[in-house]
């Protein structure tokens, strides 16, 4: 597959990932933006859609760390595998979805749970892994494109690294509920923006290049 086509992944993904879930949102009863992550959606009547979209970004994001992966060569050998650790996580939060909470689907009781099944706890873990391996890869980034010339880019990579980190990790810390959703969905954005901003800057090298 061409570098360029693998690179486009990295834009697509984020994208497709934001549309889809959006979409779910807006059209699936009981849904509060303010109360529940995109993961829920994977529950109840149409939750395949979501398994679905959980998959297939996954799998995009792996393309696009192959296409890093080729344009940057030695530059950074661990970015691509952190990046596609990423990926891997959200495949494997597809097979694992999130527990019912809070009133989503329609008929659960209102609230976070005090117990978590294993399928939930291995989304949980799987979440936690991947955006652990999504901020690391922002700050290999930082530090290769520093190399590559791209110093704004580099500042990029550092703050979103640190924002994923602080919103998957500081929305529990401030006591869960509201802010653990809305600190879940600022990292959510917040990487995909990075990770689209850096496949653009790479597919442009390459289509230098080509040129």
């Amino acid at each position: 597959m061409q570098t360029r086509t693998l690179l486009r992944a990295g834009v697509v993904a984020g994208v497709l990932y934001l549309a889809a879930g959006l979409a779910q949102a807006f059209l699936r009863e009981g849904f509060d933006f303010a109360r529940h992550p995109l993961s829920v959606l994977a529950n109840g009547p149409g939750g395949w859609v979501q398994t679905a979209n959980f998959l297939v970004s996954g799998l995009l994001v792996i393309g696009a760390a192959m296409g890093i992966r080729r344009v940057l060569g030695g530059n950074t050998r661990a970015l691509p595998w952190f990046l596609a650790a990423f990926g891997a996580s959200m495949i494997v939060a597809a097979f694992f979805p999130a527990d019912p909470v809070d009133g989503f689907p329609p008929g659960t009781p209102d609230g976070f749970p005090t117990t978590i099944s294993s399928t939930g706890m291995a989304h949980f873990a799987a979440g936690m892994l991947g955006f652990t391996a999504l901020a690391v890869s922002c700050f290999l980034a930082a530090r290769a494109m520093r190399r590559h010339g791209a110093p704004s880019l580099a500042l990029f990579s550092l703050l979103a690294g640190l924002a994923v980190l602080l919103g998957f990790f500081g929305g529990p810390m401030l006591g869960g509920g509201t802010a653990m959703v809305a600190g879940i969905w600022f990292a959510v954005v917040v990487g995909w923006v990075w990770l689209a901003a850096l496949s653009m800057r790479l597919q442009r090298e390459v289509a230098d290049g080509a040129g």
